[in-house]
């Protein structure tokens, strides 16, 4: 089986992916609590798996009543972007790249 395909360049929009490995979003619940917030286990997990082309977060609450599962970070408080500046930082000095998802 011929596979070389899937681990080559793509352009995605103005973005050259690395490959054409994506990885879809899954709701993790492991955000800090109190306050929903992305933590260092978070940015393990997403910097582990920075050798795909492309990775959907999991969904993230815009705002308090937007959260669908329990323990899902939100972005809506400074401690919840400064969370996601950890994760994001980690991802991105791994070469990779990354979309939040927001809502549920």
């Amino acid at each position: 089986m011929k596979n070389e395909a899937l681990f080559s360049e793509i352009n995605l929009g103005p973005y050259t992916l690395k490959n054409r490995v994506v990885l879809p979003p899954l709701t993790r619940s492991r955000s800090t609590q109190p306050g929903n917030i992305a933590n260092d286990l978070m940015a393990d997990y997403y910097g582990q798996r920075a050798g795909a082309g492309f990775m959907v977060t999991e969904g993230t609450q815009i705002e308090p009543r937007g959260q669908g599962y329990a323990w899902t970070p939100g972005i809506h408080s400074q401690d919840q972007i400064e969370g996601w500046k950890k994760v994001t930082r980690e991802v991105h000095d791994k070469g990779a790249l990354f979309l939040r998802s927001f809502g549920m």
